[in-house]
């Protein structure tokens, strides 16, 4: 069961489907351009997302909003440095800032970053700073129905050739939990092993660290030498095997915004503080209002406590358990902080062209008012500004993006009711061709329309 209690309650939007598709079609297909009032479940995104524990909002009360050395701040550097120890903490207003700020100090036109997988929005902060991608998932991703339990893992012998051979590699970023590659945890193994080449080859180490506790959690189930250890003793550890961080408290701090980026060279957090100072605010606010930075600091305490994973962790296997029964394959083993649904084998009748995975994304709309988000070929695919797809992605996904303490199990068990009625009858739901195809962050601006 849940492990808190229902405080504060709001009502949620229930339309009609003649409604939805009016709605849709005036926003161009594109799930980004509903509003809130459109929604009666939002699984769009966990960022941001979640609710506020009674603790986070009573350090919110006490917010410090002094400008420069607030005690907000002085609370929030204390419980990231525990966390963390990293010597130099720089609160910024999300994730996608720390990116910004830490990538434009390492990359230098041309340069790699390699990950497991970057997101859209980091990879679209690394070509910003000039730098070029590079994503080295390691084998076991690509067999979606095997129950390998670290998916989330980087391909150690491609990271060591590609340290080892004649590109010049700016920074190496581990994303844990790995959210391009489904929601898949990275072992502490394969943390200690990408963090021992790095080294050896003088590339930094940096921790992509949005969703940390949900990968401890993982961790202290899945890998055997770290079942008697806390979820926080299992974080602090990957931490410290890291030269830095970047991370948006908006995941695993609970909170609605609020970020972090931390390192150890005090050369590095100098040019960070600068470009900070500059863009976000100062140095111990970084665009966070007091009482953002105090219920960041609350929230990054109660995420590691083992009854909330444990829940959380068990509400979203239970999604995906109801979603199978229902007839929609997802990716295995079920993450921690999303379901993702395989819209390509549910409509084998779409191409990847005319994306699949938009089309099982739009259906849960229209069918249920269900918002969530594609990551197959609209996502990953490259396509030309014209709409054309010239090569499509690994796999068609849909994420279900589960908002932290929010949604209920009967909530859970409504999207599985509306997946069921899609399985039902997959070869009506028809496919989409882009009519707007912007060239960077494409999904958030794109428009479509139905393939008749």
């Amino acid at each position: 069961m849940e492990p808190y209690r229902i405080k504060v309650v709001e009502p949620i939007p229930i339309t009609t489907r003649e409604y939805r598709e009016r709605r849709y079609a005036e926003g161009g297909y594109n799930q980004f351009n509903l509003t809130a009032d459109d929604i009666t479940i939002d699984l769009l995104s966990d960022s941001g997302t979640g609710a506020l524990s009674a603790e986070q909002q009573a350090a919110g009360m006490r917010g410090d909003e002094t400008y420069a050395g607030s005690r907000s701040w002085a609370r929030f550097r204390d419980v990231a440095e525990d966390l963390t120890g990293y010597e130099h903490i720089l609160p910024v207003h999300q994730g996608r800032a720390a990116e910004r700020i830490l990538f434009g100090a390492l990359l230098k036109p041309g340069q790699l970053s390699i990950s497991n997988t970057h997101f859209d929005t980091t990879r679209a902060n690394v070509e910003i700073a000039g730098g070029v991608v590079r994503d080295l998932p390691c084998p076991e991703a690509k067999d979606l129905d095997s129950d390998a339990p670290f998916k989330g893992n980087i391909d150690l012998v491609a990271l060591e050739k590609a340290l080892s051979g004649p590109e010049d590699v700016g920074l190496v970023l581990m994303t844990i939990t790995n959210n391009g590659g489904g929601g898949q945890p990275v072992s502490m193994s394969n943390i200690k092993k990408a963090s021992k080449l790095c080294r050896k080859h003088g590339v930094p180490f940096i921790l992509d660290a949005a969703r940390w506790a949900e990968n401890a959690w993982l961790v202290t189930q899945r890998e055997e030498k770290y079942r008697e250890h806390t979820p926080r003793e299992v974080a602090k550890k990957a931490f410290r095997l890291a030269d830095g961080c970047v991370a948006s408290l908006k995941k695993d701090g609970i909170a609605h915004i609020g970020g972090m980026l931390a390192v150890n060279d005090p050369a590095l957090a100098k040019q960070c503080e600068l470009m900070l100072m500059a863009t976000e605010g100062f140095r111990t606010y970084g665009g966070l209002s007091g009482r953002d930075l105090d219920m960041c600091a609350q929230g990054m305490i109660e995420v590691t406590e083992p009854l909330y994973l444990r829940e959380r962790a068990a509400a979203t296997e239970y999604l995906a358990d109801c979603a199978r029964e229902a007839g929609v394959d997802s990716v295995r083993p079920t993450g921690v902080h999303a379901v993702y649904l395989n819209a390509g084998r549910l409509f084998p009748h779409i191409p990847a062209h005319h994306f699949p995975g938009h089309s099982l994304a739009s259906e849960l709309y229209l069918a249920g008012g269900i918002r969530c988000a594609e990551l197959g070929s609209l996502y990953l695919g490259e396509i030309t500004e014209e709409g054309e797809l010239l090569s499509p992605a690994p796999f068609e996904l849909v994420r279900l993006a589960i908002p932290r303490r929010v949604y209920t199990r009967s909530h859970l068990e409504y999207v599985a009711e509306t997946l069921a009625g899609i399985a039902k009858n997959p070869e009506r739901v028809p496919g989409y061709r882009l009519t707007e195809a912007p060239v960077m962050l494409r999904p958030f601006r794109c428009k479509l329309e139905k393939v008749k």
